[in-house]
């Protein structure tokens, strides 16, 4: 069987889309440069979404489930608050650094005029997202009996900011490999740039 024959005319659709708009912008993309890539009528395109917002409100939303499957879900099935945390790290990480689904992800951290109420949704997502790791990073303080005068809060922002940056400097043949990225970056949230 063919691969395009398994692949979901949707996804491909939020696939190609994240491609351009990554590449040339949301505002300089139109809906019928997203047809054109993927050798689509318009009319073909608008069966699918009604809008370039709505292409890019399902962008975000599937950037979310990706993170919900393949980081929270799997933190959750693990033991120890220190591991969970750490899981959490690598595993973000790793969603960033995937080749298959960085368009995909890439979207979620760009700034976007999503109208109110997609934007609304969107941001209930993150802000679920923000929480949880807050909660991993209380667990470990606690675990630890930190004296640390980082909020979990802060250091939650901190964490997500410095993973989420990565893809704009990240080379794939550059001198890091993403399991080196993955020790350091543990290593600089557990114990300090500097310490």
């Amino acid at each position: 069987m063919h691969r395009e024959a398994t692949i979901e005319p949707r996804q491909e659709i939020l696939r190609a889309a994240a491609r351009l708009f990554q590449q040339q912008g949301y505002d300089a993309t139109s809906m019928n440069d997203v047809a054109a890539a993927l050798k689509l009528s318009k009319g073909g395109l608008y069966h699918h979404f009604q809008s370039k917002d709505e292409i890019l409100f399902h962008i975000m939303s599937h950037a979310m489930d990706i993170t919900e499957e393949r980081v929270i879900n799997v933190v959750r099935r693990t033991e120890g608050a220190e591991e969970r945390l750490r899981t959490l790290i690598r595993l973000h990480i790793e969603v960033v650094l995937s080749e298959e689904d960085r368009e995909i992800t890439v979207m979620l951290h760009e700034n976007h005029p999503l109208p109110p109420a997609l934007r609304r949704k969107i941001n209930g997502r993150k802000k679920d997202y923000v929480h949880f790791v807050e909660n991993l990073v209380a667990d470990v303080q606690r675990q630890r009996n930190s004296t640390s005068q980082v909020t979990p809060r802060a250091a939650a922002f901190a964490l997500l900011g410095m993973i989420n940056w990565i893809y704009q400097w990240y080379k794939p043949d550059g001198s890091l490999t993403g399991d080196a990225l993955v020790r350091q970056y543990t290593d600089i949230f557990f114990r300090g740039a500097v310490g």
